[in-house]
């Protein structure tokens, strides 16, 4: 800390770090210290980020090579999601980090001010993170320092970004101190406490305590002393989201079960399918069931048996009223001229009369001598009714052939009829038959 009060010292009076003005100091961490500046070349605020070299001569060349390679390989990481670094550079003291200036705040601050986040908020927040996480897994970078402090909040824009890529491997092999862990390790993966090799899953692991933190709002692995913090994280399971908070959407257990397995191949295997799985909790897919109409269209020839069918009716009530009172007045005047053929040429008033001829030679056949026994005037109405109806609807059959085809529902409807009354006229001649016998 002494060597750091030194180099803040030397800022505050020189206000420059290579090229760049200093304009404030931003922050300081167990890493460095963040200081606000300007590129006066291009006139653009930047973030400038101070590592001090307080290393002996061979571990500080060795430093130097792994920083300039690292923070090479994370200056090309372009996305929307990971702070852009625009420079890198050294001096005897220290060496620094120019990066993108978000006026914002952590994630850190956030928590610490609000508490828990709202689940949509919290997991949009994890798939921001898992976006960024894969675009760098995918070029050769693991972060190995997810926690709250290293996430910011665009003010201006709301996006999620992280920072620090690459830095904590940087310092991994030059201070081991435990004061060089502290607010950290509630974060690291099971590997990372016990000094393994580690690969992407490592960063879903600590993104997972992010996660868990922002719905909780503590850490899942709590404690005050490092060595119960480290334990914890290595051989104690995480108490589930949905026993503190009722009101836990269904996937978001499973979710954080994958991302803290103690094991790495039980984790997900690499950050897109975790940024998938978000995805589909935070806009999860309408089911089949759901896109399907609640009342399915009706098909033409339903709707036009369903729209045509009241008007059919209307039409054969009052063609069969106007053809009943026709036929009663000709019975009473001419009795004898029924069994003429009138001289009519139109084909509808034709097909009445043959109609009206079939039915009476039908009725002349049946009364034969020695089997003519007297009808009730009833039955005469009744069986002359029906012949009307039959008449009337041979009409509306033969109307509606002049417009439509033989298939169409309406001719089909009045053919049913017709064979309907036919049929009860039959019954009716057997009923009445059997009677006389």
């Amino acid at each position: 800390m002494y060597v750091a009060r030194q180099l803040n010292a030397r800022f505050d009076d020189a206000m420059r770090i290579g090229r760049f003005d200093i304009l404030e100091k931003l922050g300081e961490g167990a890493m460095g210290t963040v200081y606000r500046a300007l590129d006066p070349l291009i006139e653009r605020t930047v973030a400038i980020k101070t590592i001090p070299l307080n290393l002996p001569e061979e571990e500080k060349r060795l430093f130097e090579d792994r920083f300039l390679r690292e923070a090479k390989s994370a200056g090309k990481l372009s996305h929307p999601n990971i702070v852009t670094i625009y420079d890198v550079g050294e001096t005897d003291d220290f060496a620094y980090i120019a990066m993108e200036y978000l006026d914002g705040p952590s994630l850190r601050e956030i928590l610490r001010e609000h508490g828990p986040l709202p689940f949509e908020l919290a997991i949009d927040t994890a798939l921001q993170m898992a976006d960024a996480l894969a675009f760098a897994h995918d070029h050769g970078i693991v972060h190995r320092d997810i926690k709250p402090p290293n996430v910011i909040v665009d003010s201006k824009r709301g996006a999620v970004k992280l920072t620090d890529f690459g830095i904590a491997h940087l310092m991994s092999n030059t201070e081991t101190r435990a004061g060089m862990l502290l607010g950290s390790p509630r974060y690291m993966s099971p590997e990372q406490v016990q000094g393994q090799p580690v690969d992407g899953r490592s960063d879903i692991f600590s993104l997972g305590v992010v996660l868990y933190e922002m719905l909780v709002g503590r850490p899942p692995f709590g404690g005050e002393e490092l060595h119960g913090i480290l334990f914890r994280i290595v051989n104690e399971p995480v108490t589930l989201v949905s026993q503190t908070r009722r009101d836990t959407p269904a996937g978001v257990d499973e979710i954080l079960s994958r991302c803290l397995a103690k094991k790495p191949e039980n984790r997900y295997s690499n950050a897109h399918d975790l940024a998938q799985d978000l995805n589909t909790l935070l806009h999860p897919q309408p089911t089949e069931s759901s896109e399907l109409p609640i009342n399915p269209p009706l098909s033409r020839t339903l709707k036009a048996v369903a729209f045509g069918m009241p008007v059919l009716i209307v039409l054969v009530l009052a063609i069969g009223l106007i053809v009943t009172t026709f036929v009663l007045e000709r019975n009473q005047v001419l009795p004898d001229s029924a069994t003429k053929t009138p001289s009519i040429q139109t084909p509808q008033l034709v097909t009445i009369t043959k109609s009206l001829t079939s039915a009476k030679s039908e009725e002349i056949s049946q009364v034969q001598p020695g089997n003519y026994k007297k009808s009730s005037p009833n039955e005469d109405f009744f069986l002359e009714e029906l012949d009307k109806k039959l008449a009337k609807l041979k009409v509306r059959r033969t109307e509606l052939l002049s417009s439509y085809t033989e298939l169409h529902p309406d001719v089909v409807m009045t053919d049913r009829e017709i064979a309907q009354l036919e049929d009860e006229r039959r019954q009716h001649q057997k009923r009445k038959k059997h009677q006389n016998n």
